[in-house]
């Protein structure tokens, strides 16, 4: 059985609740829920972190074949937790709920994106699936 972990970074476990009009009203825990179910012939593991060294053990440690990151802020500045996704040899692909690119500045510069093998940006949570389908074999 294909088997995918989603990491969630810094503040994404205020979703639903933080700047509603850019990430939605839909909290994470809910839309995994969804997830699962649209996905049932998958194991969709899942972890969120506001730690940049756990991300990158969860990262170091995943047995999963896919691994989908949102990264958050850290994507912007976090240059060892691209490392770790060069280092790790896996189907990575970033995605971001809005679309950075029309956002501030500091976050033009996406140094997860750059090491991951794909990216999706500013399609609200319907990013992670559209990473799943596209990665996995359904």
């Amino acid at each position: 059985m294909q088997s995918v972990l989603i990491i969630n970074g810094p503040n994404l476990n205020l979703l639903g609740t933080r700047e509603p009009q850019i990430y939605g009203n839909l909290n994470f825990e809910d839309y995994l829920l969804q997830l699962k179910s649209r996905f049932s012939s998958i194991v969709i593991d899942y972890q969120q972190s506001n730690s940049e060294s756990e991300i990158i053990s969860l990262l170091h440690n995943s047995k999963q074949d896919l691994i989908v990151i949102n990264g958050g802020a850290f994507s912007h500045t976090s240059i060892a937790i691209a490392d770790a996704v060069k280092a790790i040899n896996k189907n990575v692909i970033a995605v971001h709920i809005s679309n950075t690119l029309l956002r501030e500045d500091f976050r033009q510069t996406d140094y997860l994106a750059s090491a991951a093998s794909g990216a999706i940006i500013g399609l609200g949570l319907e990013g992670y699936a559209i990473a799943i389908e596209h990665s996995l074999e359904l």
